[in-house]
């Protein structure tokens, strides 16, 4: 069942869509940042005895973007049942 909005709610909806987006941005871009650490942490000779949490940050990238993914499309989702009337 589609929601019917005026032109002012339709414009609150905008800024909410254009917010899910920065925010899988967020989700990305702190993924991107924890693999490449992670990566630069397992290759650092002097950061031996922290390879574990090298692994881990490799690890809990693709898991973090694939959060943020999923909660971008299900945001998404939600957004298409509001139209303009």
């Amino acid at each position: 069942m589609e929601k019917k909005l005026n032109y002012k709610d339709q414009l609150a909806l905008d800024r909410t869509k254009l917010a899910n987006e920065r925010t899988f941005l967020a989700y990305f871009r702190t993924a991107v940042v924890f693999i490449s650490s992670g990566f630069a942490i397992i290759k650092l000779d002097l950061l031996n005895e922290l390879k574990d949490l090298g692994i881990a940050l490799i690890i809990l990238g693709p898991l973090l973007i694939l959060f943020g993914i999923t909660r971008f499309f299900v945001m998404n989702k939600k957004f298409k049942n509001y139209t303009l009337d």
